[in-house]
């Protein structure tokens, strides 16, 4: 059976390779190092980088020499020979140290990075021409690189900040360059030192004269770029003025180093991952969770509640539980008046004698929980609308039920009047045939 063909194999790009001043094999060993770790080391402006193997075009660390001191020879732990294959490097934080594989290695790497960091060939190292022509050109490059960017002391603020930087972290530096306040196109330099225990702040003006930058001082100094203009203060102030370098070493962008199966070099992979919004503050354990989020619709006119009744109207006070008085006929006469009722001519009827009215029930008492007062304010609409509840539902029904006994009291008892009254007025008449005729 045939085996599905599987797709042509695309070459991975190959990125191009990084161009250093100089580079080779370096051995490093940092302040938190127990041993030397091996790499490929390359020197471009006044960065040392490093990889994993000369065939990765990503590096692994960095090293900055903008807080350069200087440089030392060093022999091997234990030896009182220097071989001539280690060297030391001091900055301003920190001390490193390189191990190299010939003594050749260790100047040229020394030359290198002094070329870089004082913009000059050396003359007290053990090189050859070619070795000096290569630094030479190297100085070349790396006069025009930093003529086309700004110095690494160089920040954009004013001069109150630039005073309260130089003040806050002593420990950066003592030198900032920043936009001059004119608006020419020019720089100005802030100094910050102490003298016995005072500290003194001093500003200097740096004019754009064309492609030249001009120092204004007693004695104006021309300089072909601002990290000249740099260098012009160290070097004349005896390295007491020190550039301004904030410690930002740590890198804003995740990535890896990924090997390549099929060569063997390795890349750095950079993941772009689109930006997501991230979940909540996270909710201690054992605290109550947040419930979801509700959504608020709009709220149409047919389905918006009635208003609310004022609560002093519109409520009826139920009856309280007093015992049911006897209700006379609503006809009664007044006593400052005789009323004779003319009863109609009809056939004597027998004498029906009348039944007595039943005696009134006794109202069932109310719950405990409900109080005399609370039985006046509850109104029967308003609590069936607002308060669908069980037990104010039976309150409500058992007033109800009172309302209607009450009522069947009060007919019956008229009923029961209206009778007496006309057998009092059929008597009246029997006794007094005289007021017939």
């Amino acid at each position: 059976m045939a085996s599905a063909l599987s797709p042509p194999r695309v070459p991975k790009p190959k990125c191009a390779l990084p161009s250093h001043y100089h580079e080779s094999f370096l051995e490093k060993k940092g302040p938190c190092d127990q041993d030397y770790k091996r790499f490929w080391a390359g020197l471009q402006g006044r960065t040392i980088y490093f990889y994993n193997s000369n065939r990765d075009s990503q590096h692994v660390e960095k090293l900055d020499l903008g807080t350069f001191v200087k440089l030392t020879d060093e022999a091997p732990w234990g030896s009182s020979h220097d071989p001539g294959t280690h060297f030391n490097l001091v900055l301003r934080n920190q001390e490193i140290k390189f191990k190299v594989d010939s003594l050749e290695s260790r100047e040229m790497w020394k030359g290198f990075i002094l070329t870089v960091v004082e913009l000059r060939v050396p003359s007290n190292l053990t090189l050859l021409p070619g070795h000096l022509y290569m630094m030479a050109e190297a100085l070349a490059k790396e006069e025009v690189r930093r003529s086309l960017e700004m110095p690494s002391c160089f920040l954009k603020v004013s001069r109150l900040e630039a005073q309260l930087l130089l003040e806050r972290y002593p420990e950066c530096g003592n030198l900032l360059l920043r936009p001059s306040g004119a608006g020419t196109g020019g720089v100005s330099v802030t100094t910050r030192q102490t003298l016995n225990g005072t500290p003194v702040v001093r500003h200097y003006k740096v004019k754009h004269e064309g492609p030249k930058y001009v120092i204004d001082v007693e004695e104006p100094f021309s300089c072909a770029s601002l990290d000249a203009v740099v260098n012009y203060f160290v070097s004349h102030t005896k390295k007491a003025l020190v550039p301004f370098l904030l410690d930002e070493d740590y890198e804003k962008v995740l990535g890896y180093v990924e090997a390549d199966t099929e060569n063997g070099e390795s890349l750095w992979v950079a993941p772009s991952v689109p930006a997501v919004p991230g979940p909540g503050p996270t909710l201690p354990a054992g605290s109550p969770q947040q419930p979801p989020p509700i959504s608020i619709m709009p709220v149409s006119s047919q389905d918006k509640l009635p208003p609310l009744l004022n609560p002093d109207e519109n409520y009826v006070i139920p009856i309280g539980d007093a015992p049911a008085a006897d209700y006379v006929n609503g006809d009664v006469p007044s006593p400052g008046r005789l009323v004779v009722l003319k009863p109609k001519k009809c056939p004597p009827a027998p004498k029906v004698q009348a039944k007595p009215p039943k005696p009134p029930i006794a109202p069932k008492p109310e719950p405990k929980g409900l109080t005399g007062g609370l039985a006046r304010k509850l109104a029967v609409s308003s609590v069936q609308a607002f308060f669908p509840t069980t037990g104010l539902a039976d309150v409500t029904a058992e007033l109800e039920e009172k309302l209607q006994r009450r009522r069947a009291l009060e007919h019956s008892a008229g009923f029961a009047g209206d009778q007496r009254a006309n057998l009092r007025a059929w008597h009246v008449s029997q006794a007094n045939p005289s007021s017939q005729n």
